[in-house]
């Protein structure tokens, strides 16, 4: 049942609405507090605001400009030979300033310099006369044993979880900002369905309900198997969680939000803080979501303290107290108690990911607020001008090539030679560049940037929830405000032209009526508020704990009385959606209600037998062959009901798809405008026949069937030839492999040399006549068992 009202507000009338809610507020409004955020600093000291937006933007302004000169200059450039979207070019920043792999290019890197200038307000889809956010694509790692976004253009690996999933969720950014771009649409929907064959494979269920085991490393998306070497990191359960939580709201397939239910409940239910890297606060603010959108019951509370508290993993948490003199609570990274290190990029996604959680779970506005005050004070200590060069690595470089110190040093040490605090990094030590300057993390500041900016009162600041809150539904202008004083203060606030009511969702109550332009609104100390600028005099309604103005939501957690809430389903799952006529099947209807009421479940079938009852039944299909509905009605004896309903089609037969056993190229290495053997293994359960399908973003086939003949082009490059392979009724069996193709006539001095095949006659096939003679070495099986293409020496 649902409980609602409808009001038309006039001025008195919403006097009276507001009296009401604050009734109720004491009650629903009440503020969770956060041990380790209390322990932070009421007023930061020395407090020093820098203006974000700026930085983030003149940021951009020197990375992106690839004609600067001088030391380690540029930082990056455009890239013409691409491989997975070879019809367009693509860029590079480096990671570090004076990288010594200037062709690294991290997608943790140069996505947020795209997502974050765009975030402080430069559109970055017409600049400088390129399109940066097409140019991006080029992470999408286009095979089939990938189709997900990677930290590399071309990357196999099942390394560190957060490098696995991070890529793909600032994809997901990316495409939220700029839609519909290339190949975009394509790619949002693989990355959810490749990340929910993954998860299905660590043994999320609905038949019956199970939550998948996230608790690994990483993960093999070629093989669907875990990498588990080494430091597990199960917070990835919240990155998986947020992408498929966006898959849903932007597709509405259930099977996407089945995949987030399934991936929080292993979050929800984790026996330790998981905390590692980035992906545990993308979980927390996607509980909080979920909570509030759809009715789960995530224990937000614990999530939030987690993701402050210093976890078990790798000691990963907030930084607390003074280094030198300098407040630096609120950074984030690792606290061991003896040398703490807070990091650039940690801190910036943190807030990306936490600041909008507030408009779902409005009772830790007061504490994200104040972890917001000192983080974004402390964060300005990342950047050279604001410690003396004996606490810092570079700052000759940066104080001639970054006049305005908007390239952050990766990280902030506590100490360094008895020196506190001090700003450094990984990188000289580890021999990856010749600064601590980090690239890779300054891109993220556009975060900082486009969510931050200062009211009339110093250290009241405005954050904009809805800036990083991705895909949210219709909503007003939301904004947070903390008041770290020891008295109330009139905030300036401007909402604009026409008439507005100012709703604090903190509070439950309307601040302001019938407002418009530069207004102020009190605050009380050491208080939060969650404004949020709805028309004046609009049509309240409610929506179980929602409150609506003019049908958008403004508060998630209203504070009127809900006599009832209805039973939910989490999914109607049939064992399997085809069966053969007069086949059975299990049916699994998974559901829960939050009051804990006994649910009464309802069966029904549009054709053949259902038998059984409660949660779990069997049906059995009928002779004839169409699609049948199955649905379940589930009711709580309360007046409360939901209900569900899924297609199963019943054959004559069930047609199982062809698999591809190998796909092999002799050679693997070839020559410019030379030709490969290409041989594509498959089989077919049922004995179907085989069609062959070849494709390459370069180069000719000739041939046809399970052989064929690839002719190399023109120009060195990496390609995948793929084979898609029919049955003829309807399934399909895809894979590719990647070919090198390299000028192979020629060394880099310019001297002429051989290109020798490994088929034992030693004949030049570079084209160069430099024939020659097999000694020491037998022809041999290569490593796919192909004979005689391989050589084995005798020492």
């Amino acid at each position: 049942m649902v409980f609602c009202r409808v009001f038309k507000l006039q001025r008195h009338l919403l006097c009276v609405l507001a009296k009401t809610a604050a009734l109720v507020a004491p009650l629903f409004s009440q503020q969770i507090t956060i041990p380790r955020i209390e322990q932070m600093p009421q007023t930061p000291s020395p407090y020093v605001m820098r203006d974000w937006r700026s930085v983030a933007r003149q940021y951009d302004s020197l990375v992106f400009d690839f004609s600067r000169s001088g030391t380690y200059l540029p930082l990056g450039g455009v890239i013409t030979t691409t491989i997975n979207y070879p019809q367009h070019p693509s860029f590079g920043l480096h990671s570090y300033v004076g990288t010594n792999s200037p062709n690294t290019r991290e997608a943790i890197n140069c996505l947020p310099a795209v997502i974050g200038a765009t975030l402080a307000g430069i559109d970055k889809s017409n600049q400088q006369g390129r399109n940066w956010a097409l140019m991006a694509e080029e992470w999408f790692n286009r095979r089939p044993t990938q189709n997900v976004y990677k930290n590399g253009w071309v990357d196999d690996s099942g390394e560190d979880f957060w490098y696995l999933t991070m890529p793909n969720v600032l994809f997901y950014q990316l495409n939220f900002l700029y839609p519909h771009t290339g190949d975009f649409d394509y790619q949002f929907t693989m990355v959810a369905n490749r990340w929910l064959q993954a998860v299905r494979a660590m043994g999320g269920s609905a038949t019956p309900w199970r939550m998948p085991n996230v608790n690994h490393r990483g993960w093999f998306l070629q093989t669907m198997t875990p990498y588990d070497q080494g430091v597990r990191q199960p917070e990835a359960a919240g990155a998986l969680a947020w992408l498929f939580y966006h898959a849903y709201v932007s597709t509405g397939e259930a099977q996407y939000r089945i995949a987030a239910e399934w991936t929080l409940e292993f979050l929800d239910s984790y026996g330790s803080n998981p905390s590692y890297e980035l992906q545990l606060p993308y979980g927390t603010y996607t509980a909080a979501r979920m909570n509030a959108e759809i009715g789960t019951t995530y224990n937000i509370e614990r999530m939030v303290n987690w993701c402050f508290d210093v976890g078990p993993l790798r000691s990963w948490g907030a930084i607390l107290g003074a280094w030198g003199g300098y407040d630096v609570s609120g950074l984030i990274g690792e606290v061991n108690g003896l040398n703490d290190y807070a990091f650039a990029m940690n801190t910036f996604e943190h807030a990306g990911a936490l600041v909008p959680l507030v408009r779902y779970a409005d009772r830790f506005a007061r504490a994200i607020g104040k972890w917001m005050l000192n983080a974004a004070n402390a964060a300005r200590l990342f950047y050279w001008a604001y410690l003396p060069d004996s606490l810092q690595d570079n700052a000759a470089w940066a104080r001639q090539y970054d006049p305005r110190a908007v390239i952050a040093y990766e990280g902030l040490r506590q100490f360094r030679s008895g020196r506190s605090p001090y700003d450094t990094g990984d990188a000289i030590a580890a021999g990856w560049a010749q600064t601590n300057l980090g690239v890779y993390g300054s891109s993220h500041v556009g975060i900082f940037g486009g969510i931050i900016d200062t009211t009339n009162v110093p250290m009241i600041l405005r954050l904009d929830v809805l800036k990083t809150d991705y895909q949210h539904a219709p909503a007003y202008p939301t904004l947070l405000f903390f008041n770290p004083h020891p008295q109330t203060y009139q905030v300036a606030i401007d909402i604009g032209n026409g008439l507005h009511d100012l709703y604090d969702a903190a509070a439950n109550t309307f601040v302001r009526t019938g407002v418009s332009g530069r207004v102020r609104f009190p605050l009380a100390a050491n208080a939060a508020a969650l404004i949020v600028v709805v028309p004046a005099g609009g049509t309240i309604t409610y929506r179980l704990d929602q409150m609506l103005v003019n049908r958008v939501v403004v508060d998630y957690r209203s504070g009127v009385a809900v006599a009832n809430y209805p039973p939910r389903i989490k999914a109607l799952a049939p064992e399997t959606t085809v069966v053969v006529r007069g086949g059975t099947m299990q049916l699994f209807c998974t559901a829960v209600d939050r009051d804990g009421d006994t649910l009464v479940y309802h069966w029904r079938a549009s054709n053949g037998s259902i038998f059984g009852s409660g949660s779990h039944v069997v049906w059995v299909a009928p002779d004839s062959i169409g699609t049948c509905m199955v649905s379940c009605i589930i009711e709580d004896g309360r007046g409360g009901r939901d209900s569900a309903a899924s297609a199963v089609e019943v054959v004559t037969a069930i047609n199982h798809p062809p698999s591809i056993t190998a796909l092999r190229a002799h050679p693997r290495k070839i020559h410019i405008n030379t030709t490969s053997e290409i041989l594509c293994a498959a089989a077919d359960p049922d004995g179907d026949t085989l069609t062959y399908r070849w494709s390459a973003p370069a180069g000719t086939f000739s041939g046809s069937g399970a052989r064929v003949s690839w002719t190399a082009p023109s120009t060195s490059m990496d390609i995948s030839l793929i084979c898609t392979v029919t049955d003829g009724r309807g399934g399909v069996a895809r894979d590719s492999l990647r070919v090198r193709v390299r000028n192979l006539s020629r060394t880099q001095t310019g001297q002429l040399v051989a290109f020798y095949p490994f088929n034992g006659n030693a004949q030049d096939a570079s084209g160069n006549g430099n024939h020659g003679t097999v000694y020491g070495a037998q022809l041999t099986s290569d490593r796919n068992g192909i004979p005689n293409s391989a050589y084995s020496f005798d020492g």
